[in-house]
Parts: structure tokens; C-alpha cells; sequence
């Protein structure tokens, strides 16, 4: 992993000032990525984060506050609730400035995002934006955004909250850099649920897909990250909406499809199926002798894999149309031991040695998340405050980073699929 460039002496005077108390080790384990990481490996860590990551807030208590909830997270065992990371930093009144800090200031964590990108951009160069959902289960009707709904993964409906995150993959790490939190129409249209969560007015309508197009828009317009592939994996996003809201906006993508999507063959390669659509799993079968063999590096560490890449040029009525061609993959095992996973993509066919390396940035994403993000507590935010999820999983997102950066790539196993 290349190391990160030393900082300018006014941000180390802002990493000083923002400096929390010696970071304990952490309480949880980390059963996938070996063991916790020493105090001071993860301390020099986040004292180097802290200053850039903190420099759009004025106050110096702001700093110091950002830098605390950073390491409650990282230290703090069981739920990662404000009253435990409070006991655990221990200072009278420490509850009380942390609730305040996450629940009722007014700083931005937008800025606060970018500068984690910025970082993580610098530390481990990603290879490609991965876009992937997040489930937060809840009891309660109150916590913002909170709905049932059926999810198909679990196969029954489900009180939660729903969000997608936006992750920068490299061959070292993954690390979550934005997210969006899901409201439904239920949140948007009540005027007293709105209010109560203090839900900006700006704030509209979106679908899932919506949700992804709009967090990689949020990236791409003002960040200066490098340009790199989004894949997203969202099971309930439309696939064809999705891939069409971020051509619109010059990104381009790797949707996963599902099986029955239907398409319209064009491939002058493939004659005698007419002009009639077909489901993208039938595709495939009429494409099975078009494929090639791929090999690639899952991970720093990790051995090579091949991969089976069959390509095959589609239409669909109002995404892929008008702005060209779409290219319709299947990645599968070189054995042909199972059905391939199905993408669409706008990518040109001279990258198709790359797709199977950016769709396995979903299944590391996956892994990264349970090791973790949830072990830092992501998901266990309990309050009604729109800017509090925000700031929460913000701060959360950074304390993943401190946690990945600190622990040395040697330790990382990259698992078999």
C-alpha cells in the first residue's frame, strides 16, 4: 500500500488540535482480518486522518469532538451507542457534547466525505467505484426514514431503514466514502415526520436506483476523484433506469441485471433470433461459444483467478439506444460450473478483460462490510435526526478507514468466493 504524503504543518497543527485522548485497542474483533490492530498503529492513523478530514470545521471543540466519536467507534465493544462511547472516553459531560456534536450542530458532512475520499484516494488508488445497499433492521416507526417493505433476499418483509453507499475499491482495501439515506414517499409526503427529522425541504421522492445515481453524482461534481467504473449491485434498483441516469450524467457503469431482464439482441455475431426481445439469461445461452477466458488479481494477496467474459451487443429502448450501444456480460467460472452473473454496461468491449475484477470489487465490498463497517457500529444509530444518520455513518465511514489502513495488508486474507 503506498504510504500517505506528509502533511503541510498547518495541518498538522489542525491533526493537534483535534487529537482525542490515546486511542484504546479495539474491544471487538476482527475474526476476518486477523487480529486487532496495535493502539498506536490505529491512533497515528487517525491522528493523520483528522486533520484534513476535520479541516472544514471552524471550531477546534468541533475537531476534537469528530476525532472522539471517531475513536468511540473504534473502541467501544457491543452497540456503538452515544452513552457507551461516551463511558468508554469517560470526561464529564461527554454524552451530552457528543449527542450535541452529532445531533444538533450544524456542520457538514459533505466536505467531511470528500476529504475521506480524497485520503483514501491518495492512500490506496481505487480501481473502481462500487455502489451497494445497506439494511439497517429497526423496531420502532420513529428512526428517519424508517418503512416495511419486502426484501427479496430475505424473502419476508422487514421495519428498517434502507440506504446505498458508494465504496472506493483498490487492490489493498475497500472503504465506504458516501452514502444516501432512502426516504419514502411515506417520510417525504408528511409534513409532521419531515419536521420532526428536521428533513432538509430540498430533500424529494427517490427510488433506490435514484438513490445511487444521485450519491455518484454527489462525488463526481466537485470532488476531483480520479474517473473510475461504477458497478453497482443494487438488487431492488431498476437496472435500465439506473444505467440510463448515469449515462445522462457521464458516468459509466456495471449494473448487475437479473436474469429475465428483457433485451433486444443486436450482435451481428449472433444471427437467427430476429429483432424480438429475449430474457438476458437466454442471451447468454445463445452467446455460450462467444466467451473467452479471463485472468485477473482478486486482492494484493491473493492468487489469480479466470474468469469466463462473454459480451454480446443489446438494445434497450431508452438507455441504450440514443447514447450507443450496450454491452450485455456474463461472468461465470471458466468450467462453466454455474450460470454466469449478468451485467450491462456502456463500457467499451476493448475493457472486457477488466469487468471481472470490477464486478469482484462487490463480493469484497460484501466482506468488508460484515469484518468491518458494522463492527464499527454503522448501523447503530438511534436517533430521528436526518443530519444525525448522515453524520453518524459519515464518521463511521472514517473510522472503517482508520481500521483498514491500520491493519497491515499481510493480515488481510482475500477468501475464495
Amino acid at each position: 500500500m503506498s504510504t500517505v504524503s506528509r502533511r503541510s504543518s498547518a495541518d498538522r497543527t489542525a491533526v493537534r488540535t483535534a487529537r482525542p485522548t490515546p486511542l484504546r485497542p479495539p474491544v471487538t474483533g476482527w475474526p476476518e482480518w486477523g487480529p486487532p490492530a496495535p493502539a498506536d498503529s490505529a491512533a497515528a492513523v487517525l491522528d493523520d486522518l483528522c486533520g484534513p478530514l476535520f479541516a472544514s470545521l471552524r471550531r477546534s471543540d468541533q475537531r476534537r469532538r469528530g476525532a472522539e466519536y471517531v475513536q468511540g467507534l473504534l473502541s467501544t465493544g457491543g452497540r456503538k451507542s452515544i452513552r457507551n462511547m461516551a463511558a468508554l472516553i469517560g470526561g464529564s459531560g461527554t454524552g451530552q457534547r457528543l449527542h450535541h456534536f452529532i445531533c444538533s450542530s450544524t456542520w457538514d458532512w459533505t466536505p467531511v466525505r470528500r476529504a475521506l475520499a480524497r485520503y483514501l484516494t491518495e492512500a490506496a488508488p481505487p480501481q473502481a467505484w462500487v455502489v451497494r445497499p445497506m439494511t439497517i433492521p429497526k423496531v420502532g416507526q420513529h428512526s428517519v426514514g424508517v418503512s416495511r417493505y419486502f426484501s427479496p433476499d430475505e424473502g419476508q418483509t422487514l421495519n428498517a431503514q434502507r440506504a446505498v453507499g458508494v465504496w472506493a475499491v483498490s487492490e489493498e482495501l475497500s472503504a465506504p466514502v458516501n452514502w444516501r439515506l432512502h426516504l419514502p414517499q411515506t417520510w417525504i409526503k408528511d409534513g409532521l415526520r419531515r419536521n420532526q427529522a428536521s428533513i432538509p425541504c430540498e430533500v424529494e421522492p427517490e427510488t433506490i436506483g435514484d438513490c445511487a445515481v444521485t450519491a455518484c453524482q454527489e462525488m463526481f461534481e466537485g470532488w476531483d476523484l480520479p474517473p473510475r467504473p461504477v458497478v453497482v449491485d443494487v438488487g431492488e434498483a431498476d437496472p435500465l433506469a439506473t444505467i440510463a441516469g448515469l449515462r445522462a450524467r457521464g458516468i459509466p457503469s456495471l449494473v448487475r441485471v437479473a436474469d429475465g431482464l428483457s433485451l433486444t439482441l443486436t450482435d451481428p455475431g449472433l444471427t437467427g433470433h430476429g429483432t424480438r426481445p429475449m430474457t438476458a439469461a437466454g442471451i447468454m445461452r445463445a452467446a455460450r461459444n462467444m466467451g473467452r477466458p479471463v485472468t485477473w488479481r482478486p486482492g494484493a494477496t491473493a492468487t489469480t483467478r479466470t474468469a469466463l467474459v462473454t459480451t454480446v451487443r443489446v438494445g434497450v429502448r431508452g438507455a441504450g439506444q440514443d447514447g450507443g450501444p450496450l454491452l450485455l456480460v456474463g461472468l461465470g467460472p471458466a468450467d462453466r460450473s454455474r450460470a454466469p452473473e449478468l451485467w450491462l454496461t456502456d463500457l467499451p468491449a476493448g475493457r472486457s478483460a477488466a469487468f471481472p475484477q470490477w464486478a469482484d470489487g462487490v463480493r469484497r465490498v460484501d466482506r468488508a462490510f460484515d469484518d468491518i463497517t458494522a463492527q464499527v457500529g454503522i448501523r447503530d444509530y438511534v436517533g430521528r435526526s436526518y443530519s444525525g444518520w448522515h453524520r453518524h455513518v459519515t464518521l463511521a465511514s472514517a473510522a472503517h478507514t482508520v481500521a483498514v489502513l491500520s491493519t497491515p495488508v499481510g493480515v488481510r486474507p482475500v477468501r475464495a468466493s
